[in-house]
């Protein structure tokens, strides 16, 4: 059997889409002193660090970043967090996760979040798909790929080697 991964990011374009993104969250939150990039655990946390260094390195807004675990199996299950309820509330937050697929994901994080009163709650991805089951939509995108149902997207967070690729 041959090999159909095709790179739809490689990591110059990942590099920029990240810095634009960046800029994106910056903008929305120019007034702020501190906001809150809760990544999604695993590629989503990965791609929250990579977005607080560049929100970091392009304005004097402080990030604190947040793990949130969430059982991709079983997404009704409860919803953790890193840091406690108390640190994000009232403040404003940027749900991240690399890909965007059904909005099962996303869709139980936002609900996990406004469980408690907040500023703002923005989404963040690096590739939404367009093939969703759930009204969820990405403020700030990457890339917007409309794929067959069939078709997987990675993202690979590797040392030198970040990539974006439809399998």
């Amino acid at each position: 059997m041959q090999d159909t991964t095709t790179i739809i990011l490689d990591k110059k374009q990942i590099a920029h889409k990240i810095r634009r993104i960046a800029y994106q969250i910056y903008e929305a939150n120019h007034t702020e002193e501190k906001i809150i990039i809760a990544g999604i655990k695993e590629n989503g946390f990965l791609f929250a660090k990579k977005l607080k260094t560049a929100v970091e390195k392009i304005s004097p807004i402080k990030i604190e970043l947040c793990e949130v675990k969430i059982n991709k199996k079983k997404p009704t299950e409860a919803v953790t967090t890193s840091i406690p309820s108390e640190s994000y509330t009232n403040k404003s937050v940027v749900l991240v996760d690399d890909v965007l697929h059904s909005g099962t994901t996303l869709i139980y994080g936002v609900k996990h979040f406004l469980e408690v009163p907040l500023k703002q709650f923005k989404t963040a991805v690096l590739v939404d798909r367009n093939h969703k089951k759930y009204p969820i939509k990405a403020d700030f995108k990457g890339i917007s790929l409309s794929t067959s149902l069939n078709e997987n997207v990675s993202v690979i967070f590797e040392p030198n080697n970040n990539r974006a690729v439809l399998e």
